[in-house]
Parts: C-alpha cells; sequence; structure tokens
C-alpha cells in the first residue's frame, strides 16, 4: 500500500538528501538550500542563495520511498519563479533540475545532489590501488552583500564586510592582505554594495571582485630537473582544464642536478640565473595554459609545487650549494605557504603558494608527492615505490611505517653513458625483441606503431630515421639478450653464441652486438652493459636496504613513477634486475605521480596538512653510509641478481638455466629470520 505524503497545509516535512542519507523535518516554505545547510548536507553555494551561481542544484526523486517512509514528487517543491527563469536565461537549467536557493519545501522530498553540486565533490582515480579525494580547495569564493556606510556609523567597509561574511556565511576572525584591503573600497562601489571575496582556507582575504564573480583556478606544478610541467585546474570542478609543459632551462647550466650545483659554487650569484631561469619557464607555462582555457591569470588564485631538493631550493631563491655534499642540509625541509609575488609567480599578486614538504637532502618535495598520490601510508600491504631518474627516490613500508631513501643511478637510464643512448624522441628505438632462435631482433622507435620487420616500417620512419636508443630501449634490449642467451649473468656478452648469425662482433677483449643495421648503426656495447648494471645494481641495492630496515623479503606491491619509470616494461625491469621479486600483476607504472600529488594538494586543502604529517613520520636511510650497502650492490650486479630468487618471475617467462654460482659475485646467502606475515610461497632468503 503506497505511503502518503504529508500534507502540504501541515507544519513540516520530511526531506532526505541523496547520497548522504541525511534527513531532517522542515517548516513548510524552507528554501531546500538552508535545510541543506542546517544538516551539514554537502550543497555548494558561492553566491549565498541568491540564484546567480547555479552551484546548488538539485533533483527530485519521485515515487514511493519505503525504506524513509516517503511519497516524493516534484509537486512537493514549489513552483519554479522568477529567480529559476532569471538563471535559465543565463545558463542552462537542464531539465528536472532546481536551483536548491529558489525552490522551498511544500511535502515530503528525496532530494538528490548530484555530484556538480557538491561541495566536497569526490574524484575517481583510475587505478584501483589509488585512492580517491574530495574536491576541498583552499581557496574559496563568497559573495556578499555590505551594508552601505551611514554618518552616525564610522566602522570601515572591512569590518563591514566582515560582519556581512560572518552573518552569511558563517565565517569569522578574517583577515585581509594589503593589497587586497586597497582594492576593497572600489570593488564595493563598482558592485552596488555586492561583492566577491577569496578566502584562503578560511583565515584570511586574498582577493575581492565588485558584484558576482565565479571563476577560481589553481595551478599544479612538477619541476623536474629535465621538465616543468604544469596543470590549470578549476578550483571548485577540480577539472584539469589545460596542460604545458618544456625543457627546464636550468639544462644550460648542467644536465645532471650536482652539474647545477657545481655552477652556482664556481660562478658567484649562479643561484641567481637559475632561479630567474625556472621562474622565467613557469610564468610561459602560465601564459599558454590560461590562454588555452581563456582566463584572465589574476583569476589564477592558489598553486602548488614539487620539486627534488635542488629543484625547490632554486625555485625559492635559496643557495643549493649545502646539498652538493654530506650531510646534505635543506634550508628547510617543512611545507611552505608563500605569495605568489615571493617567487615571482604571474598570476593573482596577492594569490598563494603551496610547496610542499622535503623529506631529506636528496628526498624531496616531488617524493613527497608520489606519496600523497600512492598513498602508501594507507595501505596494508608492503609498496614499494620506485622514481626511476638519476637519483632515484625509494620509499618502502605500508601504513605502520614508511622508509626512504635516494640511490645514485646516474644518468644512464636516460640514454646518456650509453654509447647510441639518447632522450626519448622521435626515432629512438624504445621496444625491442630478439629471436631466441637467430638471435635476430626486431625494434620500435618512439613515433610509430610499427615494428622494424612489419611492412611499411621504413615509410613509416621515413622523417626521423632511427636515430639511437632510449631507457626503455636499453633495458629491454638488455633484457632481451639475457633471455636469448647472448648475455650471460655477470653481465658480459657471450662472443661464441651463434657466431654464424652475424650479430655478434668482437671488439678487442669484448664483444658487441648489433641492435640496428643501417645509418647510423646502433650497437650494445660491453660499457653500455656495465653502466646499465651500475645504475640498475644501485637501485636494486636501495631497495633491499630498506627491506632490511622494514624486516622483509618481499614486497606486496611495486610502482614505478616518473617519465622514464612509466615507459618501462615491468618484466624487463624485473629480468633485468631493477626491481626485486614481485607478482607482476601488482607492478604498475603511476606515470607522473608527483605532479598528481601536486595537483592533490591543489584540490584537497586537508591533503596539505595530510603530507606534512606522514613526512614528519618517514624514516630516512642513508644509502651513502650504510655497510650493507655495497653488499647488496654487488650482489645485485648480476642479471637478474647474484642471489635473490625470481619466483613470480619464472611464473610468467621462462629464465636461462645458471649454473651453480654463476652470476653470484659475492657467494654468500643471508638466513635471516623474517615475519612470517611478509612472507609469500616460492620465496627465499636473499
Amino acid at each position: 500500500m503506497p505511503l502518503a505524503a504529508s500534507d502540504p497545509m501541515s507544519a513540516d516535512a520530511l526531506v532526505v538528501f541523496l547520497p548522504s542519507g541525511k534527513r531532517g523535518r522542515f517548516a513548510i516554505g524552507t528554501p531546500v538550500l538552508e535545510a541543506a545547510r542546517s544538516i551539514g548536507v554537502d550543497l555548494d553555494s558561492v553566491c549565498g542563495g541568491r540564484g546567480l551561481c547555479g552551484r546548488c542544484q538539485i533533483e527530485v526523486g519521485t515515487g514511493t520511498f519505503p525504506k524513509f517512509g516517503i511519497e516524493s514528487a516534484a509537486r512537493h517543491l514549489s513552483a519554479a519563479g522568477e529567480t529559476e527563469a532569471r538563471y535559465s536565461e543565463r545558463r542552462d537549467l537542464q531539465s528536472g533540475r532546481r536551483l536548491g536557493c529558489a525552490a522551498r519545501i511544500e511535502g515530503d522530498l528525496v532530494v538528490d545532489v548530484p555530484p556538480e553540486s557538491q561541495v566536497h565533490k569526490q574524484v575517481i582515480r583510475k587505478r584501483a590501488e589509488v585512492r580517491d579525494f574530495k574536491i576541498d580547495p583552499a581557496i574559496r569564493l563568497h559573495y556578499v552583500e555590505v551594508a552601505e556606510p551611514e554618518l552616525d556609523n564610522p566602522r570601515g567597509d572591512f569590518e563591514r564586510l566582515v560582519d556581512a561574511l560572518r552573518d552569511q556565511w558563517g565565517l569569522s576572525n578574517l583577515e585581509c592582505d594589503l593589497r587586497t584591503l586597497q582594492k576593497l573600497q572600489r570593488a564595493l562601489r563598482d558592485g552596488a554594495w555586492s561583492i566577491t571575496v577569496a578566502v584562503h582556507r578560511g583565515l584570511r582575504i586574498t582577493a575581492v571582485w565588485p558584484g558576482f564573480h565565479d571563476k577560481a583556478y589553481g595551478l599544479a606544478v612538477d619541476i623536474g630537473s629535465t621538465t616543468v610541467a604544469c596543470h590549470l585546474a578549476n578550483l571548485s570542478s577540480g577539472e584539469v582544464v589545460a596542460s604545458a609543459g618544456l625543457m627546464n632551462p636550468q639544462i644550460r647550466f648542467g644536465e645532471d642536478l650536482m652539474s647545477r650545483v657545481s655552477y652556482v659554487m664556481m660562478n658567484p650569484g649562479g643561484e641567481i640565473e637559475l632561479t630567474d631561469a625556472v621562474r622565467r619557464a613557469i610564468n610561459q607555462l602560465i601564459g599558454e595554459v590560461a590562454g588555452e582555457a581563456g582566463i584572465d591569470k589574476h583569476d589564477i588564485l592558489n598553486a602548488t609545487f614539487v620539486g627534488n631538493p635542488i629543484m625547490h631550493h632554486l625555485l625559492l631563491g635559496i643557495d643549493p650549494t649545502e646539498l652538493g655534499g654530506a650531510p646534505f642540509a635543506l634550508a628547510t625541509s617543512s611545507g611552505l605557504t608563500l605569495w605568489a609575488t615571493e617567487i615571482d609567480l604571474d598570476i593573482n599578486p596577492d594569490g598563494r603558494v603551496y610547496v610542499l614538504p622535503c623529506i631529506a637532502g636528496h628526498v624531496g618535495a616531488d617524493t613527497a608527492g608520489v606519496i600523497l598520490s600512492e598513498s602508501p601510508h594507507i595501505a596494508d600491504e608492503i609498496v614499494l615505490i620506485v622514481d626511476v631518474g638519476t637519483n632515484a627516490e625509494i620509499v618502502l613500508g605500508n601504513k605502520d611505517l614508511l622508509l626512504a631513501a635516494s640511490s645514485p643511478t646516474g644518468p644512464a637510464f636516460e640514454g646518456a653513458q650509453i654509447a647510441a643512448g639518447q632522450r626519448a624522441a622521435p626515432g629512438a628505438i624504445e621496444r625491442v625483441r630478439i629471436d631466441r632462435d637467430t638471435l635476430e631482433p626486431k625494434v620500435k622507435v618512439i613515433g610509430s606503431d610499427l615494428w622494424s620487420d612489419d611492412p611499411g616500417f621504413a615509410d613509416a620512419t621515413a622523417t626521423t630515421g632511427v636515430t639511437g636508443i632510449c631507457g626503455s630501449g636499453i633495458v629491454e634490449a638488455l633484457a632481451e639478450m639475457y633471455l636469448a642467451g647472448i648475455l650471460l649473468p655477470d653481465g658480459t656478452i657471450a662472443g661464441g653464441v651463434k657466431p654464424d648469425s652475424g650479430r655478434i662482433a668482437a671488439e678487442g677483449r669484448t664483444f658487441s652486438y648489433l641492435l640496428h643495421k643501417g645509418e647510423p648503426e646502433i650497437r650494445i656495447y660491453q660499457t653500455d652493459i656495465r653502466a646499465i648494471q651500475l645504475a640498475k645494481a644501485a637501485l636494486m641495492a636501495g631497495a633491499r636496504l630498506l627491506m632490511d630496515r622494514l624486516e622483509v623479503e618481499t614486497v606486496e606491491r611495486i610502482v614505478l613513477t616518473g617519465a622514464f619509470g612509466s615507459h618501462i616494461d615491468p618484466v624487463y625491469a624485473m629480468t633485468l634486475g631493477m626491481i626485486p621479486d614481485c607478482p607482476l600483476d601488482k607492478v604498475t607504472a603511476a606515470g607522473n605521480a608527483a605532479g598528481t600529488g601536486a595537483l592533490i594538494a591543489l584540490l584537497d586543502s586537508k591533503a596539505r596538512d595530510e603530507i606534512e604529517d606522514v613526512v614528519r613520520r618517514i624514516k630516512k636511510v642513508e644509502t651513502a653510509v650504510e655497510p650493507e650497502f655495497q653488499r647488496h650492490f654487488v650482489d645485485a650486479m648480476a642479471i637478474p641478481h647474484g642471489t635473490a630468487e625470481f619466483p613470480y618471475l619464472s611464473q610468467a617467462i621462462t629464465l636461462p638455466e645458471r649454473a651453480q654460482g654463476e652470476g653470484a659475485p659475492s657467494g654468500r646467502r643471508r638466513n635471516r629470520r623474517r615475519p612470517d606475515r611478509t612472507k609469500s610461497p616460492g620465496t627465499n632468503s636473499s
């Protein structure tokens, strides 16, 4: 039997808000927005219920809802009136939607608050293991109507604005920037005593506009040693409306970080040049993203930054010399909130900038961003996060404890120190396969989806040619050489393998492998292999050292981050011994996780407090002074490793059989007891 609706003439009505499920009884005639706010429902509004912003749109559920004891109908709301008609003239109001500020309760209702009308909108991440987060930006806009001045009331315009914000928005004890205060009187009079203000974290007014204004944007910037990436986001919706990137112009002062520190040390005032270069680049990107989105740069009210410690210091105009040698002292490791003008940022002058905290002298705000993005601090499983670069940052742990370290991998993974190495660019070999019987290779290059043995490959690559081999290509080449028997576990090329193939040639006392015939001819030399062995051994040794500290034999999930990490095939990374054994379906690439962390910090102000708390609790392990690091390094020189077994990898591919003791330089094996909770079937102590 259907439930009876409330009598429209009764004193109140029951209203249930979805998806929160919050409910209450309200007097007939109460605006839906007012009812929602009174019980803490997440219903947005910038204009304060004046029908200007359209953020409070709702939908009415119709029919019988036995769970709530309600029969809900559209007629249980007041008819659409002049306010909604005016809004519909300016902006389209979807069919079936009402403005919560204008629609009044006239009977029992089930009210649905759509995602775009929620103050704290849920952002769903694509990868299941990465948590969602809510939109809760540090900067919020508030439209208010301010009492006009009177001769017999000497209170200032700012004080009356504060009164209005308290009465209309519940904000109290507000302060104001001087530059903003200088614009206040003109804005109030131009807006006929109606004004929109930007408030930073509910504490400080940072911008004002006459009348109604609903445009607020923010920047998330990742300053890498090679590239600078910038994302422009709508602070209300969380939508990234434009992105841009460019090469870090500091490269002209030195390709790697230490060479830039050396430049500063040898050139008085060099830090000023480096700071100026990166700030100019950021402002160039700001112009690009603002132009792409068609917005005024003064509507950019907030920005977040991540970067390694040296990039962090140079952005802030801090001399990075102390980071060039032990004990690698940071000028500051805390998260920082600044005015935009303090770092010459070309956005709203009173816009706020938040720089994420650093962890240690070689583990910076970029790693803090990665942690915020990948959330190992809330995971039950043991997670290993590896940002593969010139200086690899490694994080290991879970909600109980996080450890962090940096490991000096050098530039080999980026193509440096490799005879035919180059950065990832069109024409660079990025994928390699080698026939196990003939030793004949085939390759893919950046800019083409065809393999080199596919018809049309020559035409597809005619513009770029095959120019060299990038990081992901050299990793695959060496792993394939090992799987084909060309490369021995100790990293030497086996000169006697299929001498009639024509692919292996003597190079004095060593050998080379011909990967690509043509111009240029691309060979893998013994020196290339050694460079990669040194890099991958440093990476693995850092990971194994952290595993020792955490007292675990295996990890349960591995995340590869950074531009290079995102392009590595996990099978080949594990085959080469860059990362420990792990179920392959638990090895993922996170892309620019540091930049994602910056975006989360931009869109969720609570994430800033969270990451500062997490960083304070991270234990840093200094690989340079750890005696065990060298032993791990020696073991990790072998392919895939001198002592560790790889049972999960062996389930996915057939590894070459290893002779007794082959490829184990240290010749030692550990038998240390580990907590049973961390062991997985098929693993050994290593």
